[in-house]
């Protein structure tokens, strides 16, 4: 008995609910997929499965097994994928959602550089704030800058996301540079209105997080707006360092509160599953993950070594 085979039968059983209907999904007769599981159950020395006239349902040891069926049959798809993807050439079309502003910004230029180095494969990227259901929307996968919630995508974090409080140095002479997250209320503060608490900034204090409820003459749902507005000095606002990292080199904005920064958020590539993700995609992200790693290039601006930020040392053909 091929002990996969086995081990794939029983797992078609389990989700199908009975003999008949993974017999129709595995086509092979029922009895030919009783049979597999008998010798199955004969050959470990345990029952996985009660039956009855009406329904299966696992034994306790069926439960357990189950769990370890299913990490085979996973790891054995695994292996088969990058066996496959090594001899692959990658083609066809790369359908890519993602932000207005990162994607502009910094997922061009990355983009282009892997559409040079995998000529066949042609990009389909849809830049937009909202959230859209890949699946309904046909897209492979999508750039997402969050803290994720718990959900059926996939996701692999490609970098972290700062987000500082900025303003003109203007701003700050005029109105006073904070010392403490609570001092902000008193300023003019810009709201982005995608975030899930838009009116609210969060900071980590000592004795833990810190929430400020804020109100502003300004609320936009796109960062370059944000970013165009604080410039003029129209007010403060609590920005992803990927918006402004030009602004802080220059100096044309200032950070405050550093010390209060929260944990920041990431940049995911996210995916419906993991399971038969085709070779382009897997490509892709792997390129994304190797162009992004380590410290971003957009907060050279906060590192001593690079202060003033000196472009001769960011990564070529990035940001």
């Amino acid at each position: 008995m091929d002990p996969l085979d086995g081990v794939t039968t029983f797992v078609a059983v389990v989700d199908a609910h009975s003999f008949s209907g993974a017999a129709k999904n595995l086509r092979r007769s029922k009895a030919a997929v009783s049979l597999q599981i008998k010798k199955l159950e004969e050959r470990l020395g345990v029952r996985l499965l009660n039956r009855t006239t009406r329904r299966l349902s696992l034994t306790d040891e069926g439960r357990s097994y189950l769990e370890h069926c299913r990490r085979i049959l996973e790891e054995a798809l695994d292996a088969e994928e990058l066996l496959n993807s090594t001899n692959a050439t990658q083609k066809g079309l790369l359908r890519v959602n993602a932000p207005m502003s990162f994607g502009i910004q910094h997922l061009g230029d990355a983009v282009a550089d892997f559409m040079l180095e995998h000529p066949d494969v042609e990009v389909d990227l849809v830049l937009n704030d909202q959230v859209v259901d890949l699946l309904e929307n046909g897209f492979d996968m999508a750039i997402r800058i969050a803290n994720l919630p718990d959900s059926s995508l996939v996701a692999r974090r490609l970098a972290p996301c700062r987000r500082v409080v900025v303003a003109t140095p203007e701003y700050w002479d005029k109105y006073d540079r904070p010392s403490h997250p609570n001092d902000l209320k008193s300023h003019n503060a810009l709201l982005y209105d995608y975030l899930e608490e838009h009116d609210t900034w969060t900071f980590k204090g000592p004795k833990g997080r810190i929430k400020i409820p804020l109100k502003g003459s300004l609320r936009a749902n796109n960062g370059d707006v944000m970013v165009a507005a604080v410039r003029k000095g129209l007010g403060i606002d609590l920005m992803p360092t990927f918006f402004c990292c030009e602004d802080l080199c220059n100096g044309n904005l200032e950070v405050v509160l550093q010390e209060f920064e929260d944990a920041p958020l990431n940049v995911y590539a996210v995916f419906p599953h993991r399971r038969h993700l085709s070779t382009k995609v897997r490509f892709f992200v792997d390129f994304l993950a190797d162009r992004f790693k380590g410290r971003p290039y957009w907060d050279e601006w906060d590192d001593e070594v690079f202060a003033p930020c000196n472009e001769a040392s960011k990564p070529e053909q990035q940001g």
